[in-house]
């Protein structure tokens, strides 16, 4: 057994090698494609490119280094769109070279907005997306569902140590598990928890899964968290409440108390307090804001589907927030 963990620490510092010779070489391709983009942007502003130029230097490449790849016109085109994209942010310029260049520009071409650029290159950092994954977070508005939940923090939430923006959700899509129209709460309970890697995709990858059911004892009494977990950034657990019905006020009564129990008896020292994410079928706004005003513990409401959502109603909805919060004078 000792021989074995030996071999797997060597194996271990090859791949940690592999990996930042990866990161390297991705660093270096990115940067090349900025600076030709930059050429090319360059020739193009004074008039002395035009279209079929860029075509006569795309195969100028390919005869010059046949075996060279990723420099047709239309990936040259990109990289001029690539380095005007982002050639007044140094910020998010140098973090473009943190992604790979797929990433890139499914980014730069999907998104409309520098902050939702920013979010996403970020997020893909963080998160560790395949570009695979990427694609779905932009196709179901990861974007616009975070940003929605986070202008709706109740003031409990946002007093917590802890930072908890840009970590929720405001709808949560849960395509992934395939549920049926009709289905039980512990159907989409079990789906989750047998499912855990499709949900921690949705849900988020700093999340380690606690248990489903989690049993707390209060009195001689036992009770049951729908599902707990923990997580890594925020340092601490999170309880998850599940209602197949739209919301209704009285959800929150059982949520706080799950919650007063975890602080009270599960928690750690170290710990930060607990919050709580109620997930329903749907749910009425007004209603939400309500009946959040008075609670006293960090909880959130969300809502979850089971089909994608409709990328322009939620479009609509952050738009309207944030003509709120900056009114047009005109």
């Amino acid at each position: 057994m000792e021989l074995q963990e030996q071999f797997s620490y060597v194996f271990k510092l090859i791949n940690q090698a592999k990996l930042k010779a990866y990161q390297a070489v991705n660093k270096e391709l990115v940067s090349l494609y900025w600076a030709i983009g930059k050429y090319v942007s360059q020739q193009v502003e004074t008039k002395v490119w035009g279209e079929a130029v860029v075509k006569e230097l795309a195969i100028f490449i390919g005869k010059t280094e046949p075996n060279l790849k990723g420099f047709s016109s239309q990936n040259i085109w990109r990289m001029k769109q690539f380095y005007e994209t982002y050639k007044d942010n140094e910020k998010l310029s140098a973090l473009t070279r943190e992604i790979s260049w797929t990433h890139n520009t499914i980014i730069f071409s999907s998104c409309k907005t520098i902050e939702e650029r920013e979010f996403y290159t970020r997020m893909s950092i963080k998160e560790k997306w395949s570009s695979r994954e990427l694609q779905r977070q932009i196709n179901t508005s990861t974007f616009e569902r975070v940003m929605l939940a986070d202008s709706k923090l109740s003031a409990q939430t946002r007093e917590l140590p802890q930072d908890i923006s840009k970590t929720f959700k405001d709808t949560y899509v849960l395509e992934l598990l395939q549920l049926p129209n009709l289905h039980k709460e512990h159907d989409l309970r079990n789906a989750i928890a047998q499912n855990i890697t499709k949900f921690l995709l949705e849900f988020g990858r700093d999340f380690a899964f606690m248990g489903q059911e989690y049993p707390v004892q209060v009195g001689n009494q036992d009770f049951a968290i729908d599902l707990l977990f923990y997580n890594r950034t925020l340092n601490c657990m999170v309880a998850l409440e599940l209602k197949i019905e739209k919301f209704k006020p009285a959800h929150l009564g059982q949520l706080n108390f799950y919650l007063e129990a975890l602080d009270r008896d599960i928690r750690k020292p170290n710990e930060n307090p607990s919050i709580g994410i109620l997930l329903c079928k749907g749910k009425d706004d007004a209603v939400v804001e309500y009946a959040m005003s008075r609670n006293l513990s960090p909880t959130l409401v969300a809502e979850y589907q089971t089909q994608l959502p409709n990328k322009k109603v939620l479009q609509a909805k952050w738009e309207e927030i944030l003509n709120t919060i900056t009114p047009n004078n005109e």
